[in-house]
């Protein structure tokens, strides 16, 4: 990776991890409160979450002006738009996984930085999931077309 791609990576990591730490999604219990919605809801983070939103539709809405990316040859940009049942259990796993631990992948990442065991622990557990997915996905015979 060349010295401006690396720049620009390290800042936007370090603009997400601020981020998330400002907005309060390192926090397991704000975001278990947020998840809440029978009971004590804390609505705040849904304003995180439209925030977003809106930066990903600027993001698609200037990519739509711009011939290449300013740091790549081409933009990458995901073509399947199916729903299948590995992309529903997937999303109903990680669901499962942010309402028990109250936490997602980036937060948790920046969580690190606060040197919690219980985040060390969930990390260590998502990792470990990670590995059990690509150990059973390739050995898993191919479904569909």
């Amino acid at each position: 990776m060349n010295a401006p791609r690396l720049l620009a990576a390290f800042g936007s990591g370090l603009l997400f991890g601020l981020g998330l730490a400002l907005s309060g999604m390192m926090d397991p219990g704000r975001v278990l409160g947020f998840l809440d919605v029978a009971g004590a809801w804390d609505p705040s983070l849904a304003f995180v979450l439209a925030g977003a939103v809106a930066v990903s539709a600027l993001g698609y809405a200037l990519r739509g002006r711009m011939a290449r990316p300013a740091l790549a040859p081409r933009f990458e940009v995901p073509t399947n738009r199916s729903v299948d049942a590995r992309l529903l259990v997937g999303a109903v796993l990680f669901g499962i996984g942010w309402g028990l631990a109250g936490f997602c992948p980036g937060p948790a990442l920046a969580g690190l930085t606060l040197g919690l065991p219980e985040v060390a622990l969930f990390v260590a557990a998502m990792l470990a999931g990670m590995l059990l997915y690509r150990f059973t996905a390739e050995r898993a015979p191919a479904v569909g077309p």
